[in-house]
């Protein structure tokens, strides 16, 4: 009852505060479903600091994740007065998902969409083809929350295509694409040799061992984190030379489950890592499945396998707009591996980084990175924060 009592408190000042006149220096920021510094928006927020320093940017997180917060980023708390405050008189907002509680979007406030991957699986109302998705989605609050955006950020024509059919406009109401990459990518382009060095010595690698990262993503027909391969046991068949990382979704928590970053292991759990950017940085291959993590991981232009023993089972939950496993360029990254087996003998085979692996990776890179080249903040920054008109 008090909960409810205060909500509505809140929400009583917060129609006041839609009185107030808008703060031309202030912008709104959130990732995640208000899990913290993350992803598009915190590449924008950082170009921001940096090309418009005027403007104030604001995090919102939720009381249980802010302790993910960085030391001097200011942030307020989703459905405090600070957070309503914020939301009623901000001019610009940017989320990769969406802000919570429901806020009336404002004549002159200005709203990216920036997403938070490029659509593999079937996203928006395309989703409505599947009843095991379509049954706990909400599509109109889906075509309400497009309403409010003023601009979508894309990463490649793919992205562009889809995200205009499975986000259509409502009626009186429209968006810009903004066709200009993803700026969580610029640093694969920007970090420097010592950059990633000090990132795998934090993680534990020892020098000259060959990191591969291995970031599942969700799997709707499963309860809980089950990865789809053994990380032990391929650590134990490839030997010393090699090292694990796990980093399970962040639909399951903190932890995948195995040892932390503290490990002398060869299988380190890098779950709670605040940045996966960094992570790629440190791998020196990917063990892909479905997570839109391969589509950044090939602006690095390292080698991908994609294990995918569940291929069968996920297109039939969840849908998929290509075929990941088909071998074709510009669908396939490299290797596919369906068995354990398989997969320890693309690695002791070298087929990981064979030139057939190669050229799948380059037109993969071609089709999918065509934005990315390590600006792509910039020109976001540039586009969202001009002046309107």
């Amino acid at each position: 009852m008090k909960r409810f009592v205060r909500r509505q408190a809140m929400r009583a000042v917060y129609r006041t505060d839609l009185r107030r006149p808008l703060d031309p220096d202030l912008a709104v920021y959130g990732a995640y479903w208000n899990r913290g510094v993350a992803c598009n928006p915190a590449a924008i927020h950082a170009k921001a600091r940096e090309l418009v320093p005027h403007i104030r940017g604001v995090w919102v997180v939720s009381s249980r994740h802010r302790d993910r917060m960085p030391a001097g980023v200011p942030y307020v708390i989703e459905g405090s007065r600070p957070y309503w405050r914020a939301m009623a008189t901000a001019t610009y907002l940017v989320n990769n998902s969406s802000f919570p509680g429901g806020f009336t979007k404002r004549p002159g406030q200005r709203y990216l969409q920036t997403h938070h991957g490029t659509p593999l699986k079937t996203m928006g109302l395309d989703q409505r083809a599947y009843p095991a998705l379509a049954r706990k989605t909400d599509f109109d609050k889906i075509l309400a929350h497009v309403r409010q955006w003023d601009f979508s950020l894309s990463a490649n024509p793919h992205t562009t295509e889809v995200w205009d059919r499975v986000y259509p406009a409502p009626e009186g109401a429209s968006y810009e694409h903004l066709d200009l990459g993803y700026p969580r990518n610029d640093v694969y382009f920007t970090a420097t040799a010592d950059d990633i060095a000090k990132v795998r010595a934090e993680l534990g690698i020892a020098e000259g061992q060959i990191a591969l990262l291995h970031a599942p993503t969700h799997r709707d027909y499963r309860d809980g984190f089950v990865p789809d391969l053994d990380p032990e046991l391929l650590a134990r068949q490839l030997g010393s030379d090699y090292v694990v990382l796990v980093r399970a979704h962040y639909f399951y928590g903190r932890s995948a489950g195995g040892k932390g970053p503290e490990s002398t292991g060869r299988v380190i759990d890098v779950t709670g890592h605040p940045r996966v950017e960094e992570l790629c940085l440190a791998a020196d291959a990917l063990i892909a499945d479905y997570s839109s993590l391969v589509f950044d991981y090939a602006c690095l232009d390292r080698p991908i396998v994609v294990h995918a023993p569940d291929w069968d089972a996920y297109r039939a939950a969840r849908g998929t707009y290509f075929d990941l496993l088909s071998g074709l360029p510009g669908d396939t990254p490299g290797p596919v591996t369906t068995t354990p087996c398989e997969l320890r003998d693309v690695f002791r085979s070298g087929r990981w980084r064979s030139p057939e692996a190669a050229a799948l990776r380059t037109a993969f890179r071609e089709r999918f990175c065509p934005y990315d080249d390590g600006h792509a903040a910039e020109r976001v920054v540039r586009r969202f924060f001009a002046p309107a008109g």
